[in-house]
């Protein structure tokens, strides 16, 4: 597998990090965890093929992870790249994802669903298990965020697995849930003393991380404050046996 960041930061505004979205290349297909407002642009950017793209994760509907959607599929319908599409784009995620682009598509008659291809909405439990491309193992787990909030745990055919825990709160059940798994993109909003418990603070993801034991981590959803801070440092300090990377807009793994 391949991972791409497109977005490593928040909602606040940033000049170098875009609001939260990540591209993952797979044997079986393209992945977009998460459609930020400027994920629309940052996959033409890095050069991806967004017009190929086979499915798109929607973790919850905060408008820092689900603000691009809607444009995207504007976009799709009238790009002369998509003319020729005609394979599917499956769109997932949590109880109220139908309802909610029927919402943005009835705002102005946009037709986002009039597609050259089909494009079919998928709503997914917790603790669901489906396949989410072929040859593509996906679990789900509800994490304390959002009512809707999901993280994704990802396994291909030969084994290697992604978890997205996107945005949430401590829970312990959610370093099993990534126990072993090859990354994990994990969210740590902030440094410390954070101020909701709906997100978490390093103390919290280096916790996390010591649970689930993975081969690497990946930290994202950073907000301004991590900015003179060396996010890695600090997490070799609390947690020296853990291989930690910052995310940052541009970066790519490759992972198996």
């Amino acid at each position: 597998m391949e991972l791409i960041i497109l977005g490593s930061g928040t909602a606040v505004p940033h000049p170098v990090r875009a609001a939260s979205a990540h591209w993952l290349e797979t044997s079986s297909g393209s992945l977009l965890l998460d459609a930020s407002a400027a994920s629309v642009h940052r996959m033409a950017q890095e050069g991806l093929a967004w017009e190929k793209l086979d499915a798109i994760w929607i973790s919850h509907f905060h408008l820092d992870h689900i603000g691009g959607l809607a444009p995207f599929l504007f976009g799709t319908r009238h790009a002369p790249q998509t003319r020729t599409r005609r394979k599917p784009l499956m769109i997932y995620g949590g109880y109220g994802l139908k309802k909610l682009l029927r919402a943005f598509d009835e705002a102005n008659s946009y037709k986002l669903f009039e597609q050259p291809f089909p494009v079919e909405v998928r709503e997914v439990a917790p603790r669901a298990k489906f396949e989410l491309l072929p040859g593509l193992a996906a679990q789900t787990f509800s994490t304390p965020h959002t009512r809707e909030s999901l993280a994704l745990r990802l396994t291909d055919e030969a084994g290697v697995s992604l978890v997205y825990t996107s945005d949430t709160g401590y829970a312990e059940a959610l370093g099993t849930f990534a126990r072993g798994a090859n990354l994990l993109l994990m969210e740590c909003s902030f440094w410390r003393d954070k101020p909701v418990e709906t997100h978490l603070e390093l103390a919290d993801a280096m916790r996390l991380a010591r649970r689930a034991a993975p081969q690497r981590v990946v930290l994202s959803h950073l907000y301004p404050e991590w900015d003179d801070v060396d996010i890695e440092a600090e997490a070799r300090r609390l947690e020296p046996g853990c291989e930690v990377l910052a995310a940052r807009d541009g970066l790519r793994l490759n992972f198996q």
